[in-house]
């Protein structure tokens, strides 16, 4: 899987180019040297989202009501705020 990155001005300026490149792999565009934003095809991401549930699915799903759930309260995690 090819790797491309260009900055915003040369995206504007080829997005066909990068579109093309899309199809190979993920195309980064970069604002002022940082990655910003990265264009993929859409079977790449249907292939990174697959199998992927949504929080609200999983809590509609049926018997969910009849689940118990046992958490043990830690006190580790937990500390004293300092205000000085």
């Amino acid at each position: 899987m090819a790797v491309m990155t260009l900055s915003s001005r040369d995206f504007n300026q080829g997005v066909s180019e990068a579109k093309r490149a899309a199809n190979e792999g993920p195309v980064f565009i970069t604002d002022r040297g940082k990655p910003a934003h990265v264009l993929m095809s859409i079977e790449l991401y249907q292939r990174l989202t697959r199998g992927r549930q949504k929080i609200a699915d999983l809590l509609a799903m049926p018997g969910v009501a009849d689940i118990e759930l046992d958490v043990q309260r830690s006190s580790e995690l937990a500390q004293a705020a300092d205000f000085s």
